[in-house]
């Protein structure tokens, strides 16, 4: 019997994979031929979704950008077998792509059946926590600071540290909660985890839990999510029924139980003492800090909040070592990290690859340039409030300090690519409308910032260029990034400074010098 591969990831779904699937059943059936259909998760190369894949004796062959009608011709040309087809493009494993990544946290990614438990074990899945249940708590937090491991979601702070903080703390109750609200621009390996390798994120979690002595966990996922949320929900139900989860875990006699709690849209939800309000049944405003949430989080207790990626990449640290996590980066950023191609590029997708790789080796050799087909002129790196990257910064490695000295952030990887038709100034009013909208409104410099921020520009692009107005929207940009209490005022200067910086001529102001190219923030 044939084994037949089609993806049920959000992003395969979108693009009729449901369709595909029915149609690839009906035509078996109609042909008297058996298969076995398995929807597997998305490889991330959203570019040829949906990406139908067969198993062959020398490997998962692959046809992409596969519609319903396509079905009947396939199986004429008998792909069954791996044949050559129209829509064939080879054995997928040997797509450039995806052949030149470096994947550890996405080692399962579109590989096995998201929901199979027994796909998880065969491919490495519960050797990390059974790894960590063998160590005292003390020794897991080390192993962790060794590995050089640091959040995903943008601050990068050292996750080790952060688990020996909450680990040390004394209370009667201590929490794991993942940050899921996935709500930057062009972002989407968080999605990815979720819908094409739930149980990692689970065992990453409960890893964290018994390190640090929590027995609850919550996975907040934004709402615009649901399909995450689905299989997230299945999966916990079934890891509960096989004992990785509970009151005896794994028989270690240790408990940790995890919930899925759906966020409500808002975007400062992302924001980790925003989440907890949210959580905790309440509006989602940024408290302030200190106390730290290692100390007083989620209903007052110690919290360990940590992002999807940042979880998911703990079961690998603990199956293989911190030497081998570590081995792989550069300068102060360890491991690997997902990029996300999107907006103006050919080849959108998820490349996961370690750190120290260019932003133009990322564009070109992965993504294939614009889609448009016209020069690329700026990369939005690090979500919506992050920095407009223009062609002299393309060939930083992408670290996290080497970024930060020029004023920007890697963040959560995400890429997108503007050609020569964007208008900067357009882009840098987006921004500050988008704080306006988006703020929560405990701080004055956010939220008054954001609205003073969408006038100035407005009246430079109305034809006041007067130094006067340019100096007020840098001292504004500037009492913003030093004044906000979160990262929603903080960064939103980031790419209005960047944009006015590197394309002044936008904005209908005069080039600078290039030795004022330098910070963006």
């Amino acid at each position: 019997m044939t084994r037949i591969y089609v993806p049920r990831d959000s992003s395969a779904l979108a693009l009729g994979a449901d369709d595909v699937a029915a149609a690839i059943e009906r035509e078996a059936a109609a042909r008297g031929v058996a298969i076995e259909l398995v929807r597997n998760g998305s490889r991330g190369l959203l570019y040829l979704e949906p990406l139908v894949e067969v198993e062959t004796p020398d490997g998962r062959v692959g046809y992409a950008n596969v519609e319903e009608a396509d079905a009947a011709s396939l199986f004429d040309a008998g792909f069954l077998q791996g044949a050559q087809h129209a829509r064939s493009v080879g054995l997928v494993e040997q797509i450039p792509y995806l052949r030149k990544q470096q994947r550890l946290t996405f080692a399962r990614i579109g590989i096995t059946d998201p929901l199979s438990t027994d796909d998880y074990v065969a491919h490495g899945g519960l050797e990390g926590l059974r790894n960590a249940l063998a160590m005292t708590g003390t020794q897991a937090c080390e192993a962790l600071i060794e590995s050089g491991l640091r959040g995903r979601g943008g601050a990068a702070f050292p996750a080790g540290i952060k688990w020996r903080t909450v680990a040390q703390a004394q209370a009667d109750q201590k929490y794991i909660v993942c940050n899921a609200d996935e709500g930057d621009s062009g972002t989407f390996s968080d999605r990815l985890v979720m819908e094409s390798d739930p149980y990692v994120l689970i065992e990453g979690m409960t890893i964290a839990g018994i390190t640090v002595g929590a027995t609850v966990g919550y996975i907040y996922v934004r709402s615009e999510y649901p399909h995450s949320i689905a299989a997230l929900e299945a999966a916990i139900a079934r890891a509960r029924a096989k004992g990785w989860l509970g009151d005896d875990v794994l028989g270690s006699g240790k408990r940790f139980d995890l919930f899925v709690a759906k966020g409500a849209g808002a975007y400062v939800c992302g924001e980790e003492t925003a989440l907890l309000e949210s959580l905790e049944g309440k509006r989602g405003i940024v408290r302030a800090k200190p106390p730290l949430p290692a100390l007083a989080g989620l209903y007052g207790k110690p919290t360990v909040i940590n992002n999807v990626i940042t979880l998911a990449t703990v079961p690998i640290i603990f199956a293989k070592g911190a030497a081998y996590y570590k081995d792989f980066g550069m300068g102060r950023s360890r491991g690997t990290l997902p990029f996300q191609l999107a907006g103006n590029i050919a080849r959108g997708g998820l490349v996961e690859i370690a750190f120290g790789v260019t932003l133009r080796e990322l564009m070109f050799d992965y993504g294939g340039g614009t889609a448009s087909g016209r020069p690329a002129r700026a990369v939005q790196v690090g979500g919506p409030l992050g920095t407009y990257l223009p062609e002299s910064q393309w060939d930083i490695p992408m670290d996290y300090e080497a970024y930060a000295a020029v004023g920007a952030v890697v963040g959560h990887g995400g890429l997108v690519v503007h050609d020569d038709t964007a208008n900067l100034a357009d882009l840098a009013q987006y921004a500050m409308e988008f704080c306006t909208l988006e703020s929560c409104g405990k701080c004055t410099p956010c939220r008054i910032g954001s609205t003073r921020g969408v006038e100035v520009i407005a009246k430079i692009r109305k034809g006041d260029t007067s130094e006067k107005q340019v100096t007020l929207l840098r001292d504004l940009c500037e009492t913003m990034v030093s004044g906000s209490l979160c990262a929603m005022g903080g960064m939103t200067p980031y790419p209005v400074i960047s944009a006015l910086n590197y394309f002044p001529e936008d904005f209908g102001l005069e080039p600078v010098q290039p030795a004022a190219d330098a910070a963006a923030a």
